[in-house]
């Protein structure tokens, strides 16, 4: 379970650190920051529609994965066993008394036999 919680946290902070570079990569009202990766060419890398919509299709991607993310976290966080209840749906049996309980409660008894004065009559 450690295991898997370290993997989570380790692809939620990727996908944090990806959005948050691909929304400071996008271009805003009247900056033209998307047009170093081509925008408007249609020879580009990213095709005729530009990096505007490459890099906002990947930030929607990539915040899914976080919320997914965080979403498995929270339900791991959150799980706690219960105990079992055994293969046939019985109660399972407690533990009897510790030896030692065994033995204090056994010494009265020993010591009274030893001892035929200490027996009333």
């Amino acid at each position: 379970m450690g295991l898997l919680k370290t993997l989570l946290i380790v692809v939620q902070v990727l996908a944090a650190l990806g959005v948050i570079g691909l929304v400071l990569l996008q271009h805003g009202k009247g900056a033209d920051m998307g047009a170093a990766f081509g925008s408007g060419s249609s020879g580009s890398l990213f095709g005729a529609s530009g990096s505007a919509n490459f890099l906002s299709r990947m930030t929607a991607v990539l915040a899914t994965v976080f919320f997914i993310t965080t979403l498995a976290l929270t339900f791991l966080g959150s799980y706690h066993p219960k105990a079992s209840i055994g293969v046939l749906g019985n109660v399972p049996v407690t533990a009897p008394a510790t030896a030692s309980g065994a033995v204090a409660a056994s010494a009265p008894a020993a010591a009274s036999a030893a001892n035929p004065q200490d027996v009333p009559k």
